[in-house]
Formats: structure tokens, sequence, C-alpha cells
């Protein structure tokens, strides 16, 4: 992503999860100052690698939530893309804005389950949130130059993932590698369950809000199997501003780095000749009922998407562990919303408590503890 803009960018650190072995390449390829990954054994097995082929300048190793944020707020980093699947991207994100940095944001669960806190730390430091996700990168380009009294209302985009057209009774069978098997895009396994349940676009209404100011019954979700438009906005007028391009995330990462530049692109053109036809139809909410689940959330604010977010990662994960069946999902985020009590989303320890209450719901239904949640730090 990097290549052509070496004039512009100097990595200065690097958070990589458990894949160790890119890492390695990557840290050769670009020689940042600071890497993290998971834990203590991942760090052992980087440190051999690099032992057995140097690269230029040796990084220090750290790891765990506290590598991450120290790759993420304490280096010398101006630009931090926030890229960590799930909430544990929250904390490193948080401190980041707290120390004025502009954060390229493909974390939507870090909006969600804390918008409020995440926003006002960025009013704050003088901090900077530029999305990445393909549909509010899109937002922010119709919205360049507007006024938001002049805005009714924003647009998202959804494929449909991989069971749009088919029967809520087969719902039920459908397998994990089906479920993983999406239409568009080449994601990760969580992100990939959430389009198949519509979830994606529900935490995405989450996030839209906490970007761009708009409430609930501003923010509207059509179904475009193409993915050729990202997402749209109507103008008072009727008017309607969409942004289009070919499915490659490397558009939208360029856009937040070089913001409020335009620059050329590696991606592929869109070929408007080459399209038969643009389709848009209505979210089916009974189906797919996640997509109701995360309006309910907004509307009720606090700490209810921090627990509706908890929710849904622990349900994933007992899906693709083969101990729910699809619908079973949408089911066990239910039962967590109606149960949480809710309350101010005001403080990172309460933000996390609720996310973990909605963890610890669904763990008790489905045997399992889910994905660990981030942790204060």
């Amino acid at each position: 992503m990097l290549d052509g803009l070496r004039d512009r960018f100097h990595v200065v650190a690097l958070g990589a999860g458990r894949s160790v072995e890119l890492l390695a390449d990557q840290i050769r390829a670009v020689s940042p100052e600071v890497v993290a990954v998971s834990g203590p054994a991942e760090a052992d097995r980087l440190a051999a690698l690099l032992k057995d082929d140097p690269p230029a300048v040796t990084p220090d190793i750290l790891h765990g939530l506290a590598g991450l944020v120290a790759v993420a707020a304490e280096s010398g980093a101006s630009t931090v893309v926030s890229a960590v699947v799930g909430s544990l991207g929250f904390v490193p994100t948080y401190r980041a804005l707290e120390r004025g940095k502009r954060v390229a944001l493909a974390n939507k669960e870090t909006l969600v389950v804390a918008g409020e806190l995440m926003t006002a730390a960025a009013r704050a430091s003088g901090g900077e949130l530029l999305p990445v996700d393909s549909e509010h990168n899109a937002l922010h380009q119709c919205l360049r130059g507007e006024r938001a009294s002049e805005v009714r209302r924003l647009i998202l985009t959804a494929s449909g993932g991989p069971f749009r057209e088919l029967p809520a009774e087969q719902l039920r069978i459908v397998t994990r590698d089906e479920a993983l098997n999406h239409p568009t895009w080449r994601m990760g396994d969580k992100i990939t369950i959430d389009s198949a349940t519509l979830m994606n676009k529900g935490l995405e209404v989450i996030e839209a809000h906490w970007l761009f100011g708009f409430d609930a019954g501003s923010i509207d979700i059509v179904v475009h199997p193409q993915s050729i438009v990202h997402s749209m906005v109507e103008m008072v007028d009727g008017s309607i501003i969409a942004q289009m391009g070919v499915t490659d995330m490397r558009h939208a990462i360029q856009y937040a780095l070089t913001y409020p530049d335009r620059l050329e692109t590696p991606c592929g053109r869109l070929d408007l000749t080459s399209m038969a036809k643009l389709e848009f139809f209505p979210p089916d909410v009974e189906r797919f009922p996640c997509v109701r689940l995360a309006y309910e959330a907004l509307k009720a604010g606090g700490t209810a998407p921090a627990a509706l977010n908890g929710a849904n990662e622990s349900a994933v994960a007992a899906f693709l562990a083969g101990e729910i069946d699809f619908p079973g999902i949408s089911r066990c985020v239910e039962d967590a919303l109606t149960a949480h009590d809710g309350g101010p989303a005001d403080s990172i320890d309460a933000v996390l408590a609720a996310d973990a209450f909605g963890r610890e719901r669904v763990g008790r239904i489905t045997g399992l503890s889910g994905l660990s949640g981030a942790r204060h730090q």
C-alpha cells in the first residue's frame, strides 16, 4: 500500500497479532522502530525469525495490549491505521486520539462500543478520525463541502452477504463454510460472518452516527449486490450523491492517509460501460434481525452498543465453533441486549463492563466465553 507513498510516509511501528512470519517480512521491508504481537510466544518466534534473517534495523518487540498501546499511542507516529478486529482495538485507538494523532479507522467496533469517548478525545486533543471502512469512507467523500443542514439522510450500501436470497427456513442449516463464502469481499472470519448476518451493516449505522453526527432516523441501509456504489448521501432537495469505485480497499486506505489530497492510485479503474445493472433493495430485517438490534442499541444509547458488540463477538465465535446455528447469533445478541440494564458510556470502565456483560451473557448460553474483549490500559 505504501510503495507509492514512500515520499510521504515512513513506518515507525507495526502491530500484527499472531501473523509473525508476515510481520518479519514487513520489518525487513520498512524498518519500523517498534512492533507488537499478541503474546510472549509470538514475540519469541518473531525474535528467532529476525535473528535468522536480520533486517537492516532490529525493532523493539512488545506484546499484548500494552504493546498495541505503545504502537498506536507512544511511538512517534503522527498517523495511526487502526485495523485490529473487534473491541480489542478500542483502548489503543482511544490512547492514540488522546495524544492528538490522526487515526485512519478500519475497526468499526471501536466507535460502536465507545463512540462518545472517542469523539470527545479527538475534540479535546485535536486528533482526527478518518474512516477506512469502504462505506464510511464513501460517505466522507460524498459529504466533502456539504452543509449538514442540507443533508436529509445517509445511505449505507450492503452486498447482502451469501444468504441474501436464501429462504428463512434454510438459514438454520447453513454451514460455517457457506457463511464464510462472501460474494464480493475477502475478509477475516469474524467480519465475514457479520456480513452474512448483516450485523456489520448495523454496526456501521452506529459508526456513521458518531463519525458524521446524524441520528438513527437519518441513516438508512440499502442492499446493493454489485458493491459498486459504496454509499450515498441524499440532500434535502432530493439530489443523491454517490461514491462509486472498484472493490479494492487500497482506495479507501489511501484516501484516509492522504486526505485532503487526492493522489494517483494503484487500484484499477471502474469501467462504467461494463456494468450491466445496479440493483438496490431494502434489507430484510425479519430474516436478518441483527439490523434491527443495532438500531435499537443506537436508539437506547449509553452502553447498549457496547453490550450489543460484546454479545455479537461471542455469538459469532460460538457459531464458528459449531456451538450454535446461524440464526442463533441474532437470538443470543437479542437476549443479551434485552438483559442489559444500560447506563452512560462515560468512562473506559463503563464501556468495558458492558462489553464484558454481553460476552458473558452469551457465554452462559453457548458454553463458550467467546472472543476476549479489550482490557483496561
